[in-house]
């Protein structure tokens, strides 16, 4: 009867202290903070995967995510630098940093976390959006616009134990009911420089243009002004040969000779090839 009542009790020991000893063990995976509360309040955190131990029945266990997480934010208007409304659907990529701070200040809860998320990201968005025309809010959608609500928003969520990482934009765009005529307000205003620009290419076109018809015009005149010279120089030397040639006696009769043939050729000219001379015609003396 002892030795049963003695087993029984040893049983019975063994399994509170199984209990007690799975009661105490605790384990933190790679993508979790451990918070070991104790008496309601955090007595120290395990950030490092691996396993601790914590005072039974005394101590209590949380966990918060260690990872990078998503909060999608819901549509919202905002009012452009030139009163004009937007629609922004935008979401966030933040982390919790110091588990502590993110307890002490949130409960340790993450709905917290993202109800304060989304008033700073939303007021900052709106402070951006609001120093910025709608023209330049439409052409500015990419890293500009995330880098801006980023710098506004800066350290402000570091007292709560949290870094927003990136802020990204899914849509912004114009309400229903105005789209239409802004996109035809912006493509005239496309139009317009567009036009610009032309106009001032053609006015470029045309001055040089001008300016190369001068210089050909220059260029021309130098080279007629040229072979004038040329052409001057030239009946200047062949006066002179012929001067030298027929101030030679020997050869004077000759000249006189070619002259008189080149004479009768001109004057044979066209249908009619008669010629008609005196017999005291200089010319008719080269036939004798």
């Amino acid at each position: 009867m002892k030795k049963g009542i003695i087993a029984v009790v040893i049983t019975i020991v063994t399994f509170l202290l199984i209990i007690t000893l799975g009661s105490s063990i605790v384990v933190t995976q790679e993508n979790e903070y451990t918070l070991i509360k104790q008496f309601g309040k955090v007595d120290r955190v395990i950030d490092e995967a691996g396993l601790s131990f914590k005072i039974p029945f005394v101590e209590s266990v949380y966990t918060l995510p260690k990872e990078i997480l998503l909060y999608d934010l819901a549509p919202s208007d905002v009012i452009t630098g030139d009163k004009k409304t937007m629609i922004c659907d935008c979401y966030v990529l933040w982390e919790i940093t110091d588990a502590l701070k993110f307890s002490q200040t949130l409960n340790s809860s993450v709905g917290n976390a993202e109800s304060r998320i989304d008033t700073v990201v939303y007021n900052a968005t709106k402070s951006v959006i609001s120093s910025m025309t709608q023209e330049q809010v439409i052409s500015g959608r990419s890293d500009m616009l995330q880098d801006a609500i980023i710098n506004n928003i800066g350290s402000s969520m570091e007292q709560y134990g949290i870094a927003i990482l990136e802020v990204e934009t899914i849509k912004l765009d114009l309400p229903n009911d105005n789209k239409e005529a802004v996109y035809e307000r912006m493509i005239s205003e496309r139009d317009n420089i567009a036009a610009t620009h032309i106009a001032q290419g053609q006015a470029e076109a045309q001055k040089i243009r001008n300016q190369t018809d001068k210089e050909v015009a220059i260029m021309i005149s130098e080279a007629e002004k040229e072979a004038e010279i040329l052409r001057a120089e030239g009946e200047a030397e062949y006066m002179r040969i012929l001067s030298e040639a027929y101030s030679d006696e020997s050869r004077a009769d000759f000249y006189a000779y070619v002259r008189s043939l080149d004479a009768a050729k001109e004057a044979l000219q066209g249908e009619d090839k008669t010629l008609i001379l005196s017999p005291e015609s200089p010319m008719a003396q080269i036939f004798y």
